[in-house]
């Protein structure tokens, strides 16, 4: 039986990933709070060490938990397939929610311009990373968990205000998060038993934050980004995710919706 919106996210298998540090395994402490005894996690990136450590801390705080760890670059098919075995491994038939959470993203080279990207091989690379990867993971999760009574299914794309705003000498960044937006949009058209969020989580202290900071190209983006630092405007990933987590519990969104941090 469904655990009633509001209350906690049921017995929930849970797969996350570029869960390793920052934003990621922000959201793998959350979710460990406001799920049932029983639920599984599916942590994935590829730094195994850092994954390793996330799962010792989860273990730690959180009785009746299960908890894999799946080391692998998901731009590439045997990574993303490692990740569904693992979940289908996971799953027991109790469980009454799925949840996938598209944190794992890069910033990509920001310091130049669009008009200095003339090499399809390095844009690829990145497209491949930060949107074919989604797509198919996503794909690859609805298919290995299909629709049935009782089973919610949630998917959680972690966006950016950059969805929606170009930032110049972004363009990669900019391309891949509006990329993203219109999948999950497509998503919730196509799939209304799917709930599905596009969450911008805002300027966050993580190591994107920092290298935007150091190497942006264009003088007033790096140097807006110096002034949230410096005046205190950077958020913790603890403070961005208690605000998904109220989104998730509170279940009214817009499937399909871009949502900001600032707008929760």
């Amino acid at each position: 039986m469904s655990i009633a919106a509001g209350t906690d996210l049921g017995r929930a298998l849970c797969i996350i990933t570029g869960a390793s540090r920052g934003f990621g395994q922000a959201v793998a402490r959350h979710l460990s709070q406001r799920v049932s005894p029983g639920s599984a996690f599916v942590l994935a990136a590829r730094s195994g060490n850092d994954l390793r450590s996330v799962r010792a801390e989860l273990l730690q705080e959180y009785a009746g938990l299960l908890v894999e760890c799946v080391e692998a670059d998901l731009a590439h098919a045997e990574g993303q397939a490692r990740v569904i075995s693992a979940a289908k491994q996971c799953f027991s038939a109790d469980m009454d929610h799925v949840i996938l959470v598209n944190n794992a993203a890069s910033l990509g080279d920001v310091s130049r311009y669009t008009r200095d990207f003339t090499n399809m091989a390095e844009v690829d690379s990145y497209l491949s990373l930060n949107v074919s990867s989604c797509l198919c993971l996503t794909a690859s999760t609805l298919e290995a968990f299909p629709q049935r009574p009782g089973l919610r299914r949630t998917v959680v794309n972690v966006s950016s205000l950059c969805a929606v705003q170009p930032f110049p000498s972004w363009v990669l960044y900019c391309t891949g998060k509006a990329a993203r937006d219109m999948m999950f949009r497509v998503l919730a058209e196509e799939e209304p038993d799917v709930r599905v969020l596009n969450y911008a989580p805002g300027p966050m202290d993580t190591d994107i934050y920092a290298s935007a900071k150091s190497r942006t190209a264009d003088p007033n983006i790096r140097r807006s980004f110096t002034a949230m630092w410096d005046q205190g405007q950077v958020l913790t990933c603890d403070e961005s995710c208690t605000k998904l987590m109220k989104l998730l519990l509170d279940d009214s969104y817009v499937s399909g919706a871009h949502i900001d941090v600032y707008d929760v």
